[in-house]
């Protein structure tokens, strides 16, 4: 008995490309009529990118250092006592712990 075998070809079109170029256009806020130049001359759109994480990263960066105290650091002023509620104030612990991960990250 012959057995028939089937080739399954697969292509996509480009479909891949335009699903990367459309992903990459929303990251950067772009609008949907950007997809082509992106696709045909992507350097700029790299450089948007670049400068964005970098801003990013400083706004990163400036959380934890606002978000640090050093001990042994003298206080700019006097210690007040802050009453918070118990939920505020975890929620700033699980933003700080946050903030600590992705500055690991980097």
């Amino acid at each position: 008995m012959m057995e028939k075998t089937v080739t399954i070809i697969e292509h996509d079109f480009g479909k891949k490309d335009r699903d990367k170029v459309r992903r990459f256009s929303q990251l950067l806020s772009l609008e949907a009529q950007h997809e082509a130049k992106v696709l045909a001359n992507p350097i700029p759109y790299i450089e948007r990118a670049t400068e964005r994480i970098s801003q990013l990263e400083m706004a990163l960066l400036d959380a934890a250092n606002a978000a640090n105290f050093t001990l042994g650091e003298k206080p700019a002023a006097e210690p007040e006592q802050v009453l918070i509620d118990k939920a505020e104030y975890e929620r700033l612990l699980r933003c700080k712990a946050l903030i600590e991960s992705a500055i690991k990250k980097l």
